[in-house]
């Protein structure tokens, strides 16, 4: 029989449609609880809750998941301490507050040690098989902790209630809301802010009340928490990257058959990819441009102002740096290149 170009096109379109024959799974019924504090509608809650969705789909409904968002079951520390303990199956932190359980989570902390145009070479060095995944498994393992997920949290930029921000220079003088981390409080003080260390849930009433006047954190983190409401102006500094990762219990992720785990590896990194490619960069431009649209002066950086942000900031750099493994250090800047 001659084959046309119809028939083989229409042969080749099948195939390409066809939906991937995926192993079947028929291991035990799984039920398990995840906490996270980002608020509704925010990337990180799509992505975990498309992880949900996923693992669910991927093991015809016998292993759930159910999602508690929004700090419901408590802070980042509460819920790593928690994941620690046993009581909580998976809890999520943000990578600053991880560096309390372990300091080489502080690598990401470090002023301008990741850019934004770098980042397929970062996720690729972070995702299953890669030098950083890898590393940081073990770094988990050795606390009580395996990684499940490193769902992103985005760069941060520094924004004002009043004075305008353009370079590094214009932060000078402005009391700054810092978490209690060395290095971010490091930062603040290299640029010739004020640091004032104050829990998430209170700086929409310092900024209000102005016991604060600037912070530094992502778009829309601020957006999704309103502080839009009592800001003016903002600079994209992108000084400082991090990540919202899911540690679950080592015991009890080890106590789950192989079939299990394989589901919930593969639907962790379908939900990355899923928040990197789409959740992520469409919740990012609905934060900007909310903040325009409340009035919000944003500022983006020259090329000379980021020199000039990296040059006050490098000291904190290789203060910090010091401290940490080398290996680690290199590991990360080799994403970079």
């Amino acid at each position: 029989m001659k084959i046309t170009p119809f028939i083989l096109s229409s042969v080749v379109l099948a195939m390409s449609v066809s939906p991937v024959v995926m192993a079947e799974y028929t291991g035990p019924k799984i039920k398990m609880k995840l906490a996270h504090t980002a608020p509704p509608g925010n990337h990180i809650t799509q992505a975990y809750e498309k992880f949900a969705d996923l693992v669910k789909e991927k093991s015809d409904s016998r292993i759930r998941i159910q999602v508690f968002p929004g700090a419901i079951l408590g802070s980042d520390r509460v819920l790593i301490e928690g994941a620690q303990r046993g009581t909580l199956e998976i809890g999520v932190s943000s990578t600053p507050n991880l560096a309390g359980f372990s300091r080489l989570f502080q690598v990401f902390d470090l002023p301008y040690i990741t850019s934004p145009e770098h980042q397929d070479k970062l996720y690729k060095s972070l995702d299953k098989g890669g030098p950083l995944n890898t590393y940081f498994e073990q770094a988990s393992n050795d606390i009580g902790l395996q990684p499940i997920m490193y769902a992103e949290y985005g760069y941060r930029n520094f924004v004002s209630t009043s004075k305008p921000l353009t370079g590094p220079d214009s932060l000078s003088g402005l009391k700054m809301r810092t978490t209690d981390s060395p290095v971010e409080v490091a930062v603040a003080k290299a640029l010739g802010a004020n640091p004032a260390p104050i829990a998430w849930g209170e700086v929409y009433t310092a900024l209000q009340q102005g016991t604060i006047d600037a912070e530094g954190n992502t778009f829309p983190h601020m957006f999704g928490a309103k502080h839009h409401e009592n800001l003016e102006y903002a600079v994209t500094s992108a000084h400082n990257y991090g990540m919202q990762v899911a540690m679950a219990n080592k015991k009890w992720w080890d106590s789950l058959p192989v079939e299990a785990r394989e589901v919930i590896e593969e639907a962790a990194q379908e939900a990355v990819t899923y928040q990197r490619t789409e959740a992520y960069p469409a919740n990012e431009d609905k934060a900007r441009q909310g903040m325009l649209e409340a009035g919000i002066t944003i500022h983006q950086t020259t090329a000379e102002e980021n020199a000039r942000f990296r040059e006050l900031t490098r000291p904190v750099f290789e203060e910090f740096a010091a401290n940490l493994p080398k290996d680690l250090i290199d590991m990360v800047q080799d994403t970079q290149q």
